[in-house]
């Protein structure tokens, strides 16, 4: 019987190595692997997950009809730790599927994704990053899960639901901004409220805000604008899954991610809102892109398509109006505003001139999304069409802040009193919103 052993011992391997390689050819060389049968997604509420068995993490999912239908997770890789990564594409099972035909269309398909890491990673251990998912054209998926591994039970995984699964002529809104996100209990209460206003009076629909943390007043008028209808807040609790940096200089401000991930959420809201709104505006919170040549952003965007109608995105000069220059008038300076913390933007109308030729110039941008696959802070990394730089005159940044290069003396300023021009309807529509929010006692 001896004998018998070795020659037993060799078929075994012989079939066990047959069915691993024929296993794997079948994933590698077709579309024949499917895993097992969804029958119900999860719809994941939270902002960030864990890819299953890695570093990385996933934000959400978008069917881009630019790239064929591909499908785009936005995503953070730690860029040392890069590995084949497979996207799990499935079609979500009707839940009252009884049939051999319904179960077919609830199946799911493992593909290899293909990565694409933003430039704009500023030396950081991780990075925002776009993961490609190709699926035949006759597929329809839902959802879709990463996975390290080709072959994995698909219950383990986390899915995202596939967003943008229809293209639109028309949207809801024709300008949103987006801000990045708030950390470090950022409670200027104030200025937000004000600077909300002056956008209802400048055209703008929608704000969409990415929060970490902000101060109980701040929460207050979050929670009004939320409920009025204007204000979409997202959570982005970042800082659960990384530690992330409070700049964008990874010497200065050592960390895992830039800013807590600011172009992350910049790249998911104009894949969030590619269909709702016609424009967005690319700005931070205590920023606000303002036209003075025309009286609204959409008299201004008007002007701007027409001269340049292949162009999708805008950008538009930063103007500094420093905080330790004020109007001493006392014009503005309210008293039932003095115990609402936060500054007092209608105080600040000295800015600094507009930077020289040559020298380097912070813009923010106005762009039409279905223009745009990837951008960065100032400027977009990937698009369609030429860029326009918007002449200072026409529009700029009302940036309240304090100087980054030392003190600025009013000789040194340009008086700039725009926001003034809204007085009529803006202190009552403020006074109002402060009252409503419970800022005001």
């Amino acid at each position: 019987m001896r004998r018998f052993f070795p020659l037993l011992a060799g078929i075994v391997i012989a079939l066990v190595t047959g069915v691993v390689r024929w296993k794997w050819e079948v994933i590698s060389n077709s579309n024949l692997y499917r895993p097992p049968v969804l029958h119900e997604v999860p719809e994941i509420a939270e902002t960030i997950q864990h890819i299953h068995n890695s570093r990385h993490l996933m934000v959400s999912a978008f069917k881009d009809h630019r790239r064929q239908g591909a499908i785009r997770i936005i995503s953070i890789l730690r860029r040392s730790a890069l590995k084949k990564l497979y996207c799990v594409l499935c079609v979500q099972a009707n839940a009252n599927a009884r049939t051999e035909a319904d179960e077919a269309h609830s199946q799911c398909e493992s593909k290899e994704a293909v990565v694409e890491i933003h430039r704009d990673h500023f030396g950081f251990p991780y990075g925002t990053s776009d993961i490609m998912c190709n699926s035949p054209s006759s597929f329809k998926p839902t959802h879709v899960a990463i996975s390290m591994d080709p072959i994995i039970t698909v219950e383990n995984l986390k899915y995202l639901p596939i967003q943008n699964q229809k293209t639109k002529d028309s949207f809801k809104y024709n300008f949103t901004v987006c801000i990045s996100n708030l950390f470090g209990e950022y409670n200027n209460a104030l200025q937000f409220v004000q600077t909300m206003e002056v956008y209802k009076l400048i055209g703008i629909q929608r704000v969409v805000i990415y929060n970490t943390s902000s101060g109980p007043d701040l929460e207050k008028a979050l929670k009004y604008y939320s409920k009025d209808g204007m204000l979409e807040v997202v959570p982005w609790p970042i800082d659960k899954f990384l530690k992330p940096s409070h700049g964008w200089n990874s010497k200065r401000s050592p960390g895992d991610l830039q800013y807590y991930g600011q172009l992350v959420t910049l790249n998911e809201c104009i894949y969030r809102h590619m269909y709702q709104s016609q424009y967005l505006l690319l700005n931070d919170i205590d920023e606000i892109i303002m036209p003075y040549k025309h009286a609204s952003l959409g008299d201004l965007m008007d002007t701007l398509q027409k001269r340049h109608p292949r162009s999708g995105v805008f950008t538009v000069e930063n103007a500094i109006f420093p905080i330790t220059q004020f109007n001493k008038s006392g014009r503005f300076s309210l008293r039932e505003w003095r115990n609402v913390p936060g500054t007092n933007i209608l105080e600040y109308v000295y800015r600094r001139e507009p930077e020289q030729k040559g020298a380097i110039k912070h813009t923010k941008m106005i762009i039409n999304p279905r223009f745009v696959q990837q951008t960065s802070v100032h400027s977009v990394l990937k698009h369609f069409g030429p860029t326009v730089k918007v002449s200072f005159d026409v529009c700029h940044l009302i940036h309240v802040k304090i100087p980054g290069n030392g003190t600025l003396y009013k000789n040194q300023l340009h008086e700039d009193k725009r926001l003034w021009e809204f007085e009529e309807k803006l202190i009552p529509n403020i006074n109002r919103a402060l009252h409503e929010s419970g800022l005001l006692l």
